[in-house]
């Protein structure tokens, strides 16, 4: 005669603010999370941001002119800096997710790994460009 003990079921609570600061994700959760993102950022710059300034460097030389003054400012070289760091953070995590699509790299272990590389990647694009970007280089 055995008794079968009763396992208690896991109990699931809304989490609160304070809850989600501490709440530690695998590089390839922030990986997911900074791919919509970086999405959303791209999807939103392009009719706000971007497709204004290509509007407006092509109308004629002086309004190019007029803009390379304008894009020369600290806070425009910023929110450039953001934009570049979306573009290569969505470019870098679009190739893992087509390679996780073929099915390579699907292991708990490489997806962690191809994750960490993607956001450590993308950082580092975005540093050389923007060392270009400012002038550095």
């Amino acid at each position: 005669m055995s008794e079968s003990a009763k396992k208690p079921r896991p109990q699931f609570r809304n989490l609160g603010l304070t809850d989600l600061m501490s709440y530690k994700l695998p590089p390839a959760g922030k990986a997911s999370i900074l791919h919509r993102v970086s999405g959303a950022l791209l999807f939103l710059a392009l009719p706000i941001i971007l497709v204004p300034l290509f509007a407006h460097s092509v109308q004629s030389p002086a309004t190019f002119a007029t803009l390379q003054e304008w894009v020369a400012s600290p806070a425009c070289k910023i929110v450039l800096l953001v934009l570049m760091w979306g573009y290569f953070h969505h470019f870098c995590a679009g190739i893992r997710y087509l390679t996780l699509d073929l099915h390579i790299g699907n292991d708990r272990g490489p997806s962690q790994r191809s994750g960490a590389l993607v956001i450590g990647v993308a950082l580092a694009l975005t540093v050389v460009f923007g060392l270009k970007l400012f002038g550095v280089l």
